[in-house]
């Protein structure tokens, strides 16, 4: 589990500011997830508690989850069992969680928790504000339940095996980091919640070859340019009145975020399928209408970002935009920052401030590759809150602060809690501590200045010589893998330490430098390749890489890179591990293909240019046929198997040797253990066979 297991997470404050409620493993080799709380008013000082352990609600007994769970899961990429969420009423005292497909309730003061009497198997249950209610989903239906137990009923049934009440879809949980499909009125008294209908998208069958005795499941995958699910909201009353909120769902039928708060009228980003304009509107409750707060434009696409779009306390609208060539923080019409930052998330909006991450922009006085760190922003100016070269985000509620802080020196992450920016409290991390130490050296390579770690072997001396090169990157849009960080540079060190010289280059497309920067790479995902390219051969002038026996590997976006490297730039590189490769946009889904490439529908040349199976896309194969290992999981319902097996068929034909390695019952997460560790050694032996080590 990357060292995630006995490290806290999930981190809400209460709006008091007197309890730190988190998730947390028993240990550091304990998958299962407790329900922990730090009580920050306790006479003889701030001291955690569990209030809801797995093992002592479920008797012992082993956790059984719905398939619907389970994809939930896959799309959130969650590997932990036990209690991996939770949600909150207003006044942080009353929680709920759903274990085994039940919805349990834990009252935070006291720490008693237990299962209330409903339906399941549950998904996704949340207390009402005021603590009086908790709703939640069970079989497409959103229902509600009394806090105590009683009065359960559902407040929408779907029609039909297509409808869903309060679920995210595909797109919108895998693309749109959007995981929830109902929000509670800050009264209390109704719910904004989401219709799904996904009869018009085309199915999937992700069968299990191993076990062929066993039915297919069917999965209803929108690939690019064919259906989307159809996606409509309602306003549900505890009641059962129930009102539909209207907007042009024709021109902007995404809808991305939705946020309903105290400080103004619900408020929707919805965006058009084509990703170039959307708007921020202001919801009628009462009667569904809807006016536009605001609409921005954008020649090549939008980003959607964290924590936005929220109101301010005074009722003006907060969001992140792409404006002066810099990503800046917006409050009204107002921007609040400037070319020297690039903002990646709004994480609190306060009174006086508001909290954000951001990375050095293009135009910041000195470069800080890998960082992510911690502002207060206002109309004053920009204060920076944390603190040493790291990777940092933060949770925030009134004076209290919880501030999550990772270096490259040292593994894991620490949890300060500050009050009034003072620290009061460390929350424990029993994560188990790596029994190697990552060693990156954190620089920038080319023209272009790509950030890049590069990891020698453990006691590498100048006499050693230079060394054969893995690159190990994953290289595209919304995955940055150069961190100033320790643990996220593990595996690559393992890498180094067998012998190899390992650069991680995070070229255009990648998230944190500037919009131009992400945006370099629309209808033509091959100028990723270039700028590995760029950064090994400027890297080579300084760090001891033999460019004579160059191999990469990658996973996802990352095997994609892999195989285009091997198949396009063969004089440079000598070996690529293709891991669960995008091999063909057609077949990924809406709202990531057509994001960078547009519809294939319109565009099927820029679709069969960018893939590694048209013979568009083999034609840029050149040169002699280089070692190639390509592997994935025949579970995997995100990047399916048909891209590896028509990879595997496009090779053959075209008389290009490879290996494929299927791992059977793997998803695209490969939470397995020992098939992880496994695939480690298989890769290494790989490697030593194809560069001749």
């Amino acid at each position: 589990m990357r060292f995630t297991l006995g490290a806290p997470r999930a981190f809400t404050v209460s709006p008091d500011g007197e309890r730190v409620v988190f998730v947390r493993t028993g240990s550091g080799t304990d998958r299962s997830g407790r329900l922990w709380v730090l009580d920050l008013s306790d006479p003889s000082g701030p001291r955690e508690r569990v209030v809801a352990d797995p093992e002592v609600l479920l008797g012992g007994s082993a956790e059984r989850l719905s398939a619907q769970e389970r994809a939930r899961r896959e799309r959130s990429r969650e590997g932990a069992s036990g209690i991996v969420g939770y949600a909150l009423d207003g006044a942080a005292e009353l929680a709920a969680f759903a274990l085994s497909g039940k919805v349990y309730v834990a009252r935070l003061r006291s720490g008693t928790a237990r299962a209330l009497p409903v339906p399941g198997p549950v998904i996704d249950p949340r207390p009402s504000p005021d603590g009086r209610h908790v709703a939640y989903v069970s079989k497409g239906a959103l229902r509600v339940v009394g806090s105590d137990g009683e009065d359960d009923r559902a407040l929408a049934e779907p029609e039909d095996g297509h409808v869903s009440y309060g679920l995210a879809e595909f797109v919108a949980a895998e693309e749109m980091a959007r995981t929830r499909g109902f929000w509670w009125s800050p009264e209390s008294d109704r719910l904004l919640v989401a219709r799904v209908d996904d009869s018009a998208v085309r199915r999937w069958w992700i069968s299990d070859p191993a076990n062929p005795e066993r039915p297919p499941a069917e999965v209803a995958y929108p690939a690019a340019g064919t259906p989307n699910a159809e996606v409509r909201l309602f306003v549900l009353g505890l009641a059962g009145e129930r009102t539909e909120v209207i907007w042009d769902r024709g021109r902007f039928p995404y809808l991305a975020r939705v946020h309903w708060s105290s400080d103004g009228a619900p408020l929707l980003l919805v965006q058009a399928r084509d990703q170039q304009s959307q708007l921020y509107l202001a919801v009628d409750p009462e009667s569904g209408a809807t006016r536009t707060v605001h609409a921005d434009g954008d020649p090549d696409w939008l980003e959607l970002f964290p924590g936005v779009p929220g109101w301010t306390p005074d009722g003006r609208l907060v969001r992140i935009a792409d404006e002066g060539g810099a990503r800046v923080l917006a409050v009204g019409d107002r921007p609040l920052t400037g070319a020297q930052l690039q903002i990646r998330s709004v994480l609190d909006i306060g009174a006086s401030d508001i909290l954000v991450t951001a990375s050095a922009g293009e135009r910041a006085s000195a470069p800080e590759t890998g960082e992510t760190h911690v502002y207060r922003v206002n109309e004053l100016g920009v204060e920076r809150v944390s603190e040493g070269v790291g990777v940092h985000t933060a949770v925030r509620s009134g004076g209290v602060t919880v501030l999550v802080s990772t270096s490259v020196d040292a593994p894991g992450s620490t949890a300060r809690v500050l009050r009034d920016g003072k620290p009061v409290a460390t929350v424990a991390d029993h994560a188990e501590r790596p029994v190697l130490s990552a060693r990156p050296v954190l620089t920038e390579g080319g023209a272009h200045r790509i950030p890049c770690a590069v990891l020698l072997p453990t006691g590498y001396r100048d006499a050693d010589g230079p060394l054969p090169v893995l690159m190990d990157p994953y290289g595209g849009p919304h995955g940055r893998r150069v961190l100033a960080a320790h643990n996220p540079h593990l595996t690559s060190q393992w890498f180094a330490d067998q012998g190899f010289a390992v650069v991680v280059a995070d070229g255009r497309g990648t998230p944190g430098r500037s919009p131009a920067w992400e945006k370099a790479v629309k209808h033509d995902l091959a100028l990723t390749l270039d700028d590995q390219v760029e950064a090994l051969h400027a890297l080579a002038e300084r760090f001891p890489l033999d460019l004579d026996r160059v191999a990469i590997r990658g996973w996802s976006y990352g095997g994609f890179l892999a195989g285009m490297a091997a198949l396009r730039r063969p004089e440079v590189f000598h070996a690529a591990i293709v891991g669960a490769p995008v091999t063909d946009q057609r077949l990924y889904d809406t709202h990531y293909s057509e994001r960078y490439l547009g519809d294939p529908a319109e565009r099927p040349e820029v679709y069969a240019d960018n893939s590694l199976v048209t013979d568009e896309g083999l034609s840029h194969a050149a040169g002699p046929a280089r070692p190639m290992m390509i592997i994935h999981g025949l579970a995997d319902d995100n990047v399916v198997v048909a891209h590896t097996l028509r990879l595997s068929s496009a090779l053959l034909a075209a008389g290009r040797p490879h290996e494929v390695v299927p791992l059977s019952g793997v998803t695209h997460m490969t939470p397995q253990e020992k098939v992880s560790e496994n695939l480690l050694l298989l890769q290494v032996d790989f490697l030593k066979r194809s560069l001749g080590l």
